[in-house]
């Protein structure tokens, strides 16, 4: 396996010896790229054009950073010079549109964003006409409900690779909206001192590692409450186990099984790291349009006891945040590029 940690003290040293070279700090880079330290890498490819303006692996690697930090018209300005210096480069052509296609997007999402009458995917299923078929024998709601029974049979079935019948996953995303739609953007809990919650950080598709938070820890339940905070999906294979098992027990719990977005509950991030080529190969496209609806009801903070505050980021580019700031942000979107909402979301250390 290549250690890249490795390779940033090597290219560290290299630089401390010679702070001139453009090639370490471009190289640099990359092993910072590959261990998600995204500000780093930035800060790293910029530096590498201020001492090198022709150094085209420089703007390769900025529009890298740019992606991974969600700046997707700073990335396109890179990919364009990268592609008119290099007009007959596959790789660099292909990420410009790649790129070029999101910047399109996200301006189409700020304009329908603010469209009173878009219509939810939920009033264009029929759940109730789906039938499940005879040779199924995996797990199905109880009356339309979850039930514990029915989210230990849905570890099992997922522990051995099988796929949950589409009118059971549209039946938990349908319920789930329903259910975060109610909460506020900020959650507000409280902790007797006998009482404590576990928080754990990025699953990412790793549906295997979230049956083994849960073995080491304990199942969810009104005695042993979590909270998750935030990028559930995308990069792992199992994105969609773990996201329909978590919404599976939010469904059981409510009020002791929270769940927070992260910058990779948002149609950009899926686009990229593979929750939305997951969800349409494993289920259809409507399915991820509607997961997509659900993400936008997702709180972005959670603040127990008023005295513990959680979010998925939260290093916020303006002094001065409140929580009153907070519970006034209208959640139900894509988030905006810069702002309290965006910060919530993302907090890489990046260079001012």
């Amino acid at each position: 396996a290549k250690d890249y940690e490795q390779a940033v003290k090597f290219y560290s040293a290299a630089i401390e010896l010679n702070p001139g070279n453009a090639i370490y700090f471009g190289n640099r880079s990359l092993a910072h790229l590959r261990t998600e330290a995204y500000g780093y890498a930035l800060a790293d490819a910029t530096r590498a054009l201020q001492l090198d303006r022709s150094y085209l692996k420089g703007y390769y690697r900025r529009a890298a950073s740019y992606m991974a930090l969600g700046k997707f018209k700073a990335a396109l300005r890179d990919y364009e010079t990268v592609v008119k210096v290099r007009p007959n480069d596959k790789d660099a052509k292909l990420k410009y549109q790649e790129c070029h296609k999101i910047v399109k997007q996200k301006a189409f999402e700020r304009a329908i964003a603010s469209d009173p009458h878009r219509r939810s995917v939920v009033d264009t299923l029929d759940i109730e006409s789906m039938t499940i078929e005879d040779e199924y024998s995996g797990p199905k709601l109880e009356d339309g409900k979850v039930t514990l029974t029915f989210m230990t049979d849905l570890m099992q079935w997922y522990r051995q690779q099988k796929k949950l019948h589409r009118k059971c996953a549209y039946q938990i995303l349908v319920q789930v909206k329903e259910v975060l739609a109610k909460l506020p953007t900020l959650v507000e809990t409280t902790l007797k001192e006998t009482e404590k919650v576990t928080v754990c950080g990025d699953t990412h598709g790793q549906f295997y590692d979230l049956l083994n938070i849960f073995e080491l820890n304990g199942l969810p339940s009104e005695s042993n409450p979590y909270i998750f905070n935030g990028d559930f999906v995308d990069r792992g294979s199992f994105s969609v186990e773990v996201i329909l098992t978590l919404f599976g027990f939010k469904l059981l719990y409510p009020e002791h099984f929270h769940l927070l977005r992260g910058n990779h509950e948002t149609d950009t991030m899926n686009q990229i790291y593979g929750f939305e080529g997951e969800v349409k190969a494993k289920y259809t496209a409507q399915m991820f349009a509607l997961f997509s609806e659900v993400f936008e009801w997702l709180p972005l903070a959670q603040c127990i006891n008023g005295r513990v505050l959680i979010m998925h980021g939260g290093l916020f580019s303006e002094d001065g945040v409140t929580l009153d700031d907070i519970r006034k942000i209208e959640r139900n979107r894509q988030p905006p590029d810069s702002g309290p909402m965006c910060d919530l979301l993302w907090s890489d250390p990046q260079p001012q």
